[in-house]
């Protein structure tokens, strides 16, 4: 014997608590009888909107602008487009950043905005410098290989190292050229 109360939800439940997941702000209302009386209340949940960064690399340096390679020594821009606040690996809180890896590095920024909070990440790739030397081979002048050559003899040019590509000052691009300079 006693009385019972009842409850009844917009979202249809009928149980004391509920527990809800809404994908946008919703307000629920929830009815409660209690021997033939009954009131009514509501409550509303506010969703806020995960924010969906993302990072803008920008430099000058490397294979291609803006690509991710820098060459070593060189500077590269993260700017994140989120709007709210910031918080970089780095530990800077500005919505954009410049950073000069001396190795490849990756990036992380959070961005917050009312209470909710999500990661990206940007790898800045560092290539080496290359460190060419030029040698000299020749066959006249005072002694071989001097670096003097008597006017009409040539001289071969080649660069140590292994690199990508190769422009000299001619127009060449080999590793080595043979060259009859007339001074």
């Amino acid at each position: 014997t006693g009385t019972f109360a009842s409850y009844t939800w917009s979202n249809g439940a009928t149980t004391q608590t509920i527990r809800v997941n809404p994908s946008t702000t919703t307000t629920y209302t929830v009815t409660v009888t209690n021997a033939g009386c009954s009131s009514t209340a509501t409550a509303t949940v506010v969703v806020n909107p995960i924010p969906t960064p993302s990072i803008t690399e920008m430099d000058n340096s490397g294979i291609a602008n803006n690509d991710g390679i820098i060459c070593a020594g060189a500077s590269a821009g993260l700017s994140t487009s989120s709007s709210g606040s910031y918080i970089w690996s780095t530990g800077a809180t500005t919505q954009s950043i410049t950073v000069s890896p001396s190795n490849t590095t990756t990036y992380t920024v959070t961005v917050s905005n009312a209470g909710c909070s999500a990661t990206a990440t940007s790898t800045v790739v560092v290539n080496p410098i290359p460190n060419p030397s030029i040698s000299e081979t020749d066959s006249s002048g005072v002694a071989p290989n001097d670096g003097i050559i008597c006017s009409g003899s040539f001289a071969n040019l080649t660069t140590t190292g292994t690199f990508a590509s190769y422009t000299w000052s001619n127009g060449a691009t080999t590793p080595t050229i043979r060259v009859n300079p007339s001074t």
